[in-house]
């Protein structure tokens, strides 16, 4: 489980460009008009081995009128509830106004590590001009230009030191493997654990939002013995109105944390969106085991093209990663169940394999011999050594004596070939090239 940073502060002060930066991704929508963003972005960042998701909420506006603004108010105060630390930035332009006292206020009642942040600092005058933010009554600033990135390592430095640490995990001597259940809202979840049961342990409705929190259930059928947790669909942030569903939100975004595998659930009605695309990213991000559940098969009309011809676009839409097992399952008639947990059971075995060194190197480095590196301004890349790390999840180094030469397209040429050689379906995996 990761700690959740919350950033807030007014509209326009810079907040999407810093979250950016952060997730080193072009996922917020920047503008230099104020109200661009509206709802929440969520991302994971990492700084100094010490991971973290990030919030970037819509700027906070008090006294407005605006149906959005009042949305986005809201949202920023569930936010700051929801995270364990929060970044409140500010503008050097224009200074301390009404809006930053009035966040500023709010944020000296919270009882969670505050860190504030003076952005579009970037030259020696503008420093000067940051002083007085100390009048916000905030303690310490950190001066900061999250367009260009100066300042950013010391603030990162203190974010990551005060964090709180997460409770550990007790290592069981034989601990029960996690699958997840995900999916958006009304795709079947509820109605595939109770069919997996045998009882109506889900309240099922055809009402989206039906399940509000993540909830356990140890499974010990058909010779398999794990932990199932139901999960609340996962919408479109834009979606996303009710306070209670935002919780469901970052319940079902900690539970895929803490799984081993999440089955993910896909109403075949409606097709493979993009909604269900960012769950999966979201599982692969975060390096879980997945299986895709097409369910609701028994709607669909077929011919006998049609399964071929629906798995062929869902892999489509998961390049490059489509080594993930595609099964298509109707839940209420409960077809093709038991085959969806063996294909998971599989998925968390192919999740904790291990290669001998010896055998990974007597099979990739003749391959990699016959199909080297190319040659990038006339050098030429020489792997000699290859193996496993010894992480939770398969991770992969070669020893080469030009790593920054290794280009993504070999990368990928690498992962295609060990996912040929050995089993890791379902699986992501990482691929790292080091200096010898």
């Amino acid at each position: 489980m990761n700690n959740i940073v919350a950033i807030v502060g007014r509209p326009n002060v810079g907040k999407s460009t810093f979250f950016n930066r952060l997730i080193q991704r072009r996922e917020a929508i920047v503008d230099s008009v104020s109200g661009v963003t509206r709802d929440r972005n969520y991302g994971k960042s990492e700084w100094n081995g010490k991971e973290f998701s990030v919030i970037d909420t819509g700027g906070y506006i008090k006294g407005s009128d605006d149906i959005f603004e009042a949305e986005i108010r809201k949202q920023v105060e569930l936010a700051i509830d929801e995270a364990d630390a929060i970044i409140f930035v500010v503008d050097v332009e224009e200074g301390i106004t009404p809006m930053d006292d009035e966040v500023a206020k709010l944020l000296r009642k919270v009882k969670k590590p505050v860190l504030l942040v003076v952005n579009k600092v970037d030259n020696a005058m503008r420093t000067n001009d940051a002083l007085e933010f100390y009048n916000l009554g905030l303690g310490e600033y950190f001066a900061i230009s999250g367009m260009t990135g100066s300042g950013t390592g010391e603030l990162l430095d203190e974010l990551v030191n005060i964090l709180p640490e997460m409770p550990e995990v007790t290592e069981e001597e034989n601990p029960l493997p996690r699958f997840c259940v995900v999916g958006r809202p009304n795709a079947g979840k509820s109605s595939f654990i109770n069919a997996l049961i045998g009882e109506d342990r889900f309240v099922v409705t055809d009402i989206a939002g039906t399940t509000r929190d993540a909830i356990d259930t140890k499974y010990n059928r058909f010779g398999f013995e794990f932990n199932l947790v139901d999960t609340a669909g996962i919408r479109r942030k834009a979606k996303v109105k009710e306070d209670l569903e935002f919780y469901s939100v970052m319940r079902s975004v900690r539970a895929i944390e803490n799984s081993d595998v999440c089955i993910l659930m896909i109403d075949a009605t409606r097709g493979f969106e993009g909604q269900d695309q960012s769950i999966f990213w979201l599982a692969e991000k975060n390096r879980k085991g997945i299986v895709i559940l097409v369910n609701k098969w028994d709607l669909v009309e077929k011919d006998t093209m049609t399964t071929r011809d629906y798995e062929r676009k869902i892999r489509e839409e998961l390049l490059p990663f489509t080594n993930v097992p595609i099964l298509f399952v109707s839940a209420l008639n409960k077809q093709r169940l038991i085959k969806a947990l063996e294909v998971a059971v599989n998925v968390f075995e192919n999740r904790k394999h291990r290669i001998q060194t010896s055998k990974f190197n007597d099979i990739m480095l003749p391959i990699i011999e016959h199909n080297p590196p190319p040659a990038l301004k006339g050098k030429y890349v020489k792997i000699k050594y290859c193996m496993q790390l010894p992480t939770p999840t398969p991770q992969f180094v070669f020893f080469c004596n030009l790593p920054q030469y290794v280009k993504d397209p070999y990368k990928r040429f690498i992962e295609n070939k060990l996912r040929e050689e050995f089993n890791f379906e379902g699986v992501p995996i990482e691929i790292y090239f080091r200096q010898k």
